[in-house]
């Protein structure tokens, strides 16, 4: 502090309290082929519904992708999952975002929408006739329709020959009969032009999904949908509606109307297809109606329905309804909320982006607002989503920019990276040709030798155990050992048989979803640095049965050449059976309970020592390094991660140079406790009269 010039009494705090901090090493990592989703984007996913939603439910084209995340997640809440994919190549392999357009020709240009980044970037190419996009690439984005009620006639309006303004009479009746699902208008007329401009006119006033009320106060009012209009042709004066249900009230129903005649006008009343979702028609927002402009109807009701029910297992599923939001770009709610539908739409909606205003009813400020001139709803279908590379066929180039996202440890806190499926590459290795080695040795070689603070969960392709009976464990081994030699890697012995909920059918994925769950799992039970082998901690969850179980001799094999068998033992259940990393070197690093003792302990003094930068290399500094790490090391050793450590900073270390170079160093001298891999049970059999002692510790 600064010296005073003049007296005064000056309080100073001094925080001496700093700790080692405890760190996560449990955080899941996986980037695939997915359905939906933003591409490119990390997302944090904690239950596999969560997994669903954001990403979309499993198909034939990334099953194992979405199991292996799925399968991390039954044993631990936190996983980053990136959506990889190429949206740049105009052919098959390109992923496109479905769009609800106007025009009756599809339009082929790219309306993807990548992320919300890439929407804000591209907001303004979307082609004129395209209303709204799907939220994400993908042909799921076509099982959506849209439909939007901007105008009072179009929520609600009454049929009837008034319609029609004509000299001459035209007489007009509506028939159903109890039991029909077709309605039919007659006409006659005393011109018959007349009577077929009008039912012309008629057969356009109806749409496919408008609720008709038919009946009287006597015999009660039902509500039908119409699924089909069929207006005159030639000189028919005939229109017939057709129903999704059957009239059902006690008799038959028939509605009779004329124009320029005596007869009373009976008028049939037709609502829009979502009336019942929102209970009023569009209105003047309060908003609007303080500027002044109580005449505009500014509101709008916008009801989006999975058409195709591939979003929630129901065709036609109203998903989402946003009701009287307004075509005002300034307008806001009583609290003061937007109530702009293009902002609520893309602020709110979970599947579509708003894209452009529908003609007739265009935005403005609220007091240059106007009334939509539609009088009818508009309900769009939405197409063009394309969803492009399989797990099995995308390059590992594309999944690659995927992980990439994992590369730093400043910007992405994640531990166990899961390989997925594995693709790329083919060698031969011990004679043997093998594949799809590629994309582990990609994540070891750019990310976990990077970061050096988490581990790849490798899986060996399954076409190994497959198509090689018998041979499995030489193959297997000749895979792992394309693989590159490192302790911040695991490799287990190939695939698991599941049941696909999603789908009802049982399916072969890879065993390294389970395997990094394990991992997550033993962590929270116990400590990083307990092994997650074993039958106390290596229990397999989901399983039907193992693509191939490794026998003492497979097990030999694939454990000399650190592959861990995972292994089903009758009436024990399928266990990870072995927890050596990938590396070859005989070391304590070759058993993954040590690798990850070490990801924790560098993880967490690391993160303690970076307030040590920019204070004074002197003996303060060092004694309150010293007194921050034993203690943590200790809590460790206490919770039987180590079994004894050293740790110095002092003069020795710092020396004189090191302190004009403005280097501080601190030495933590570790002896890591070890997991039991093999028992040596000796049953000695002795004499009656034998004395143990004279025979204890002979053998």
């Amino acid at each position: 502090m600064a010296f005073p010039v003049s007296p005064e009494v000056n309080v100073t705090e001094i925080d001496l309290t700093t700790i080692v901090p405890s760190v996560a090493t449990s955080t899941g990592a996986i980037a695939g082929v997915f359905n939906w989703g933003p591409i490119g984007e990390t997302v944090s996913i904690t239950t596999e519904n969560d997994l669903v939603t954001f990403f979309g439910k499993p198909n034939a084209n990334n099953y194992e992708t979405f199991f292996t995340a799925a399968n991390f997640l039954s044993y631990n809440n936190s996983l980053q999952v990136v959506r990889a994919a190429n949206t740049t190549q105009l052919n098959a392999n390109g992923t496109y975002g479905a769009y609800a357009n106007t025009n009756a020709v599809s339009n082929t240009a790219n309306q993807t929408v990548k992320s919300l980044t890439d929407y804000e970037n591209n907001k303004t190419s979307f082609d004129a006739n395209v209303l709204y996009v799907a939220r994400y690439a993908g042909a799921l984005g076509n099982s959506l329709r849209i439909s939007v009620c901007d105008n009072v006639n179009a929520y609600q309006s009454n049929v009837s020959l008034i319609q029609i303004q004509s000299s001459n009479n035209v007489t007009g009746t509506f028939t159903l009969n109890v039991g029909s699902n077709t309605g039919t208008f007659t006409f006659s007329g005393d011109v018959a032009v007349s009577a077929n401009t009008f039912a012309n006119n008629l057969a356009t006033s109806f749409k496919v999904g408008d609720l008709v009320s038919v009946g009287n106060d006597s015999i009660g009012i039902q509500q039908l949908s119409v699924s089909a209009v069929t207006g005159p042709t030639g000189a028919s004066t005939n229109v017939s509606l057709s129903f999704a249900g059957i009239y059902k009230l006690s008799t038959d129903f028939t509605a009779n109307t004329t124009v320029n005649g005596n007869t009373t006008v009976i008028n049939i009343t037709r609502n829009w297809e979502y009336s019942n979702f929102v209970d009023t028609a569009p209105s003047t927002s309060d908003y609007v109606a303080n500027f002044g402009n109580s005449a505009a109807v500014d509101t709008l009701h916008i009801v989006v329905v999975d058409q195709d029910g591939l979003f929630s297992g129901v065709s036609g599923q109203v998903l989402e309804v946003f009701r009287d939001v307004s075509r005002a770009s300034d307008a806001k709610s009583n609290d003061g909320a937007s109530i702009y539908y293009k902002n609520v739409i893309n602020d709110g909606s979970k599947y579509i982006w708003w894209a452009n205003h529908r003609a007739g009813a265009l935005a403005n400020t609220a007091a240059n607002i106007a009334s939509s001139i539609n009088t009818t709803n508009l309900t769009l279908d939405f197409v063009g989503g394309q969803d492009g590379y399989t797990e099995s066929n995308i390059p590992v180039s594309t999944l690659a920019t995927g992980y990439d996202l994992f590369k730093s440890k400043e910007t992405s806190d994640v531990s166990l990276i899961l390989q997925g499926k594995p693709i790329g590459g083919t060698t031969v290795t011990q004679g043997l040709s093998v594949s799809n080695f590629q994309l582990a040795n990609y994540l070891i070689d750019n990310i976990a030798d990077v970061r050096k603070d988490c581990v790849v969960l490798i899986t060996p392709d399954d076409s190994l155990a497959k198509v090689n009976s018998g041979q499995e464990a030489k193959y297997t081994t000749a895979w792992a050992n394309s693989i590159r030699d490192t302790s911040y890697a695991f490799i287990d012995s190939g695939y698991k048989y599941m049941y696909d909920r999603y789908n009802d059918i049982y399916r072969y994925v890879p065993l390294n979803g389970d395997i990094g769950g394990l991992m997550a799992r033993t962590e929270l039970t116990n400590d990083a640095w307990w092994s997650p082998a074993g039958f106390n901690r290596g229990q397999i969850k989901n399983i039907v049965k193992l693509r191939w179980n490794p026998v003492k001799a497979d097990r030999d094999t694939l454990y000399k050449n650190s592959v861990n068998p995972v292994v089903t033992f009758p009436g024990q259940g399928t266990i990870l059976f072995g927890d050596k990393t990938a590396t070859r070197k005989p070391s304590a690093f070759d058993r993954i309970n040590v690798r990850r003792l070490f990801i924790v302990l560098e993880k967490a003094i690391s993160e303690a020592a970076k307030y040590s930068l920019f204070e004074f290399n002197d003996e303060f500094t060092r004694s309150q390094f010293r007194n921050l790490i034993n203690p943590y090391l200790r809590d460790v050793q206490s919770r039987r991660g180590i079994t004894d450590f050293l740790v110095v900073c002092d003069a020795t270390n710092n020396t004189p140079e090191r302190i004009d170079r403005n280097e501080f160093w601190g030495d933590i001298y570790i002896k890591p406790a070890r997991s039991i891999n093999f028992i040596q049970l000796n049953f000695v059999a002795v004499r009656t009269g034998v004395q143990f002692s004279t025979v204890v510790g002979q053998f």
